[in-house]
């Protein structure tokens, strides 16, 4: 019953856009012990959700789902700084990101957090990413994984391109490559030859975990 209240309580804080509150509500949460996964997933993940759906709805306006963002991304900063380093076992390497032409990217960051935090070493390019520099970004990190997320329809053929430009470049065998998004499915990931799709970021550690330890 007292988690439920501190999730409740971190989801309204990223609704009230302020980052104080939202420090303060996550601060709360270690104090009593919960998980940083659930902290995410339950608490700012739920948040940032409903302030989405706001956005849509016509009741809250653009500076308020950029502050709510920012609000959010406050609270994992101090997750991952309260975490020891020495709790961190480095999986791989991810190279992460919102393909061109997309400019949504507040669940790629919480997928981003997410894996930082399970023990990825993350490099995360931010949304809108030319697709070519997924690969010169994975080339030189020398990663194990490409992660694409896409939140349109539109955008969506875009993580098809990367998969194409990777058996030109013939870097295919060389790469996991994991999708998500909105509009993303099972389904679309066979279709276009993807390792994998994840539904959320809990799913996104679980599937990168487990590819990743079988290379």
């Amino acid at each position: 019953m007292i988690k439920e209240k501190i999730f409740k309580e971190l989801s309204n804080a990223v609704v009230s856009c302020k980052k104080e509150i939202v420090e303060a509500a996550v601060d709360k949460a270690i104090i009593e012990g919960i998980l940083p996964g659930d902290i995410i997933e339950k608490g700012l993940a739920a948040g940032i959700n409903e302030v989405g759906i706001l956005f849509e709805n016509g009741k809250l306006f653009l500076p308020h789902l950029v502050l709510a963002t920012d609000a959010m991304e406050a609270g994992l900063t101090m997750l991952e700084t309260e975490m020891p380093e020495e709790s961190f076992k480095k999986y791989g390497v991810i190279v992460i990101g919102t393909v061109e032409d997309d400019v949504h990217d507040i669940g790629k960051i919480i997928v981003s957090s997410m894996l930082r935090m399970s023990g990825f070493e993350i490099h995360d390019l931010g949304k809108d990413v030319p697709l070519q520099d997924f690969i010169d970004m994975a080339r030189q990190t020398n990663a194990d994984m490409i992660c694409l997320s896409a939140l349109t329809t539109v955008s969506l053929s875009r993580q098809k391109e990367v998969i194409e430009m990777l058996n030109e470049q013939s870097l295919r065998d060389k790469l996991i490559v994991m999708i998500g998004g909105a509009p993303a499915s099972q389904k679309w990931s066979d279709k276009i030859g993807a390792d994998c799709y994840a539904q959320n970021a809990i799913e996104a550690v679980s599937t990168a975990k487990k590819l990743l330890l079988q290379r």
